[in-house]
Parts: structure tokens; C-alpha cells; sequence
């Protein structure tokens, strides 16, 4: 498999799933979870994918706080409990992908979320997402259609 958008398309996906699941089942350690919800799903995965997969997963536990009050601020009058559980989970993706990945333009970040609110949940979910993740990249002081290259040091 490439790594070209279908795939990662796919890989957002399977991360809001994961991260759904985790709202609601925190039975099992972080590691635990991740390694039982990858177990039918390793043998199609590269490193590369991998990679992705699991930077979006680190990106969203490990700022959680932060992201989670990203999303309250721009949020207005919405409760982050209040919000279905598809959607939080759909925003705190993209806010990771927002905040933290800046090779990922922020159009794609946003088209992406809107995308998978939708195919996840329904449309309004979509318009949902999309009007809080469209306030927030009005504030952006980078070029909304290309992501920021890296250079190797």
C-alpha cells in the first residue's frame, strides 16, 4: 500500500475510532487498547502508515488538554461532553493535526474532518465540525493551502 490520501484518509479514520473507543471503554492501559485495535489491522500497514497512524494518536493523548480547550474555546456555548462522541473525536484530530502537524495544510486537516464527521455521523455533523474548525483557521498565521516543509538538520 501507498501512503497517498486514501490510506491516510483511511488511517484518520481508524484513529477516531480508536479514539471513540477510548471515551468510552478506559478499561485497558492506552498501549493495551492501541495494540488490540491494531491487531487484524498491522499486516496492512507500512512503516510509513504506521508512523502517520500512530503520530496522530500520540499527537491527540498527549495534548489532550490542550486540544480538548482548543476545541471548547472555539466552540462557543458547546460542553466538549455535550458534543457527540464522533464529533469530539473528529475535532480532537484535527486540532492535533492542526496544532502539531504542520506538513498537513490546513485545508486538508479541515477537509478531512468534515469528510469523516459526515461518513462517521451525518451531515450536520459535518457542518458542525466544519464551522468550528473554520473559526479556528481564520486565527492561522501560516498559508492555510500548503504545509510547512521540514528541513533536515
Amino acid at each position: 500500500m501507498s501512503t497517498g490520501a486514501p490510506n491516510r484518509h483511511l488511517l484518520r479514520l481508524w484513529a477516531i475510532q480508536f479514539l471513540f473507543q477510548r471515551d468510552y471503554n478506559q478499561t485497558d492501559s492506552w498501549e493495551e487498547a492501541l495494540e488490540l485495535f491494531l491487531q487484524d489491522k498491522r499486516r496492512k500497514l507500512s512503516k510509513k502508515m504506521t508512523a502517520f497512524f500512530e503520530a496522530r494518536i500520540d499527537g491527540v493523548s498527549l495534548n489532550l488538554e490542550t486540544i480538548d480547550a482548543q476545541i471548547k474555546r472555539y466552540a462557543e456555548n458547546w460542553d466538549l461532553y455535550r458534543m457527540g462522541g464522533v464529533d469530539r473525536n473528529v475535532l480532537r484530530l484535527a486540532f492535533c493535526e492542526l496544532l502539531y502537524c504542520e506538513d498537513v495544510p490546513p485545508v486538508v486537516a479541515v477537509n478531512e474532518a468534515v469528510q469523516l464527521a459526515k461518513e462517521l455521523s451525518s451531515e450536520e455533523s459535518g457542518k458542525f465540525v466544519n464551522g468550528i474548525l473554520d473559526k479556528y483557521i481564520r486565527t492561522l498565521d501560516r498559508p492555510l493551502r500548503h504545509g510547512v516543509e521540514r528541513t533536515e538538520t
